[in-house]
């Protein structure tokens, strides 16, 4: 029930800050910083039971086994040797189709799930000033946008997921079209087109497991564990494979799906471009690894070196159209698509060493380029620009912000004593005996990670200044951070340093579902 209250309070602050601001504005602000507080007091008392020891003991929510034909599609290895669920809660909702309100919890959903309040915390506060129109709607928005990605993380129902999963497009497209930049009304509808055509496909693959299942089994339901027991032709999983694997790979984004990224991230608010940068693309990570491997093991299989070949591409691809960047949120947002190409090949690897690296690369990334999104905001607050020929000396006048920017930025470049270089040396480790000549190629992209952090930082913060007559100095352009940018970028350094020194706690939490993960694909 734990599981439905961290879902809930997130939900019904947002119905309660639209409802508020109609009576008393400038209480919806409070009420959502309040429901994601809330949250994050839950989910830091299970990380304690977990992480300790101290919780209850592991569930098995597995149905009874079924036998399978040598020729199909194999399920997942074992479930009954050893499970990773922590939380299974499982209640009926429209029993008539199969489907039901199940939420499983697992160190990996813990992680992510930790995450995403954590983030969203950062979000609500770095909104306090930015957002001064329809405030309770945008809260709203904001609120029910994690509590979709909350319920991706947490549903092992597939039509429950499916639901989860347009729950969190809808609100994130509304935030871009309302509060977004200049050019919102198109960014909002390339975000909105390229993710729904990609949950259009999961939505059919989905559907073929569900009746593939029931004529199998003669009970037609949507649970995520009875259809992992289905068996499958090996032409069937892969065209069902294709289905799942389009609307994640949008989502990742790969390379060429990576088209909507750049203008989402640029256009949106600064709370829309952290969420966005550092849970909605976690999202797509996520599914290939719930469903994909484990539903599809001989067709991921076959399809590994083609995915990772796309991560390759998108790591240099990401990087090199980074450094050419003149916006300061595309060039971010670029690196994303970099950066997400490494998590796509450690994925694929299918070795518990790369895959451990793809787990902190999640966090890694969300916390070093949510961190970077709000600088990039926080500098367009101040100069009203997020042109880089604007920008240039701030070091001057914000040193502070400068010296924060210069920690986030050596941490997206993936230099040690950070999270990001943690988790790309294990993915390079894990995928390095198999794909030796890729792994090659996507190491030379840290070469250009280099490259488009020394050229953000030197154009922003300690190179020339902008001429006055380009950006006219202003009282509000002089200001250092405040206490609450203090607040946001402090945690935010924080949890990036500490991933780095000690990601013991994270890759314990995640090793029985990575083990489980990768028994398939052992050799």
């Amino acid at each position: 029930m734990i599981l439905v209250w961290i879902i809930g309070l997130l939900l019904c602050g947002g119905i309660l800050c639209w409802l508020t601001d109609t009576w008393k504005a400038g209480y919806a602000k409070w009420i959502a910083l309040a429901s994601v507080v809330a949250d994050g007091l839950i989910i830091s008392a299970l990380l304690v039971h977990f992480v300790t020891g101290t919780g209850p003991q592991a569930v098995s929510p597995y149905p009874a086994p079924q036998v399978t034909t040598p020729s199909a599609e194999p399920h997942a290895a074992s479930p009954h040797a050893a499970t990773p669920w922590l939380i299974d809660y499982r209640n009926t909702w429209i029993p008539s189709f199969g489907i039901s309100l199940r939420l499983s919890m697992d160190g990996l959903s813990l992680i992510l799930l930790s995450l995403t309040i954590f983030l969203g915390l950062l979000a609500v506060l770095s909104s306090w000033k930015e957002i001064s129109e329809r405030t309770g709607f945008f809260y709203f928005n904001l609120l029910w946008t994690l509590a979709g990605i909350a319920g991706v993380f947490l549903a092992t129902d597939l039509f429950l997921f499916y639901f989860f999963w347009e729950v969190m497009l809808v609100p994130m497209y509304l935030l871009i079209l309302i509060w977004g930049d200049s050019n919102r009304r198109y960014a909002a509808y390339k975000f909105f087109l390229f993710t729904q055509a990609g949950g259009l496909l999961m939505l059919l693959a989905i559907l073929a497991l569900y009746f593939i299942h029931g004529r199998q089994s003669g009970t037609y339901t949507f649970d995520y564990f009875a259809i992992l027991q289905s068996t499958l032709s090996p032409t069937a999983a892969r065209w069902i494979m294709l289905g799942f694997l389009a609307a994640f790979a949008v989502k990742l984004p790969v390379v060429p799906l990576h088209n909507w990224l750049p203008d989402a991230h640029s256009e949106a608010p600064t709370a829309g471009s952290i969420v966005l940068a550092g849970l909605l693309l976690k999202t797509g990570a996520y599914g290939i690894i719930r469903f994909v491997l484990p539903f599809f093991p001989q067709a991921s299989t076959a399809i590994a070196p083609w995915a990772m070949l796309a991560g390759v591409i998108s790591i240099v691809y990401g990087a090199l159209l980074a450094f050419a960047q003149t916006d300061l949120k595309r060039l971010i947002a670029y690196t994303s698509v970099s950066h997400m190409g490494f998590v796509l090949l450690g994925i694929f690897a299918m070795q518990e060493t790369a895959m451990q690296g793809v787990v902190i690369q999640l966090i890694a990334h969300g916390i070093s380029t949510g961190a970077l999104f709000a600088i990039a905001g926080m500098i367009k607050e101040r100069l009203h620009t997020r042109e880089l020929a604007r920008m240039g000396g701030l070091q001057t006048s914000m040193p502070a912000m400068g010296n924060l920017a210069m920690v986030f930025a050596m941490a997206s470049l993936g230099l040690p004593l950070f999270g990001n270089f943690i988790a790309e040396f294990l993915i390079l480790l894990g995928a390095f005996p198999q794909y030796a000549t890729l792994v090659v190629i996507a190491s030379t992209a840290l070469v250009f990670s280099a490259l488009y952090c020394l050229r953000m930082m030197m154009r922003v913060f300690f190179g020339p200044a902008a001429p006055p007559t380009i950006t006219p100095p202003t009282a509000s352009a002089q200001q250092d951070i405040d206490s609450r940018e203090w607040i946001i970028l402090g945690l935010l350094c924080v949890g990036i340093v500490l991933l780095g020194l000690y990601p013991q706690p994270v890759m314990d939490l995640a090793k029985e579902t990575i083990q489980q993960l990768t028994l398939n694909f052992r050799i």
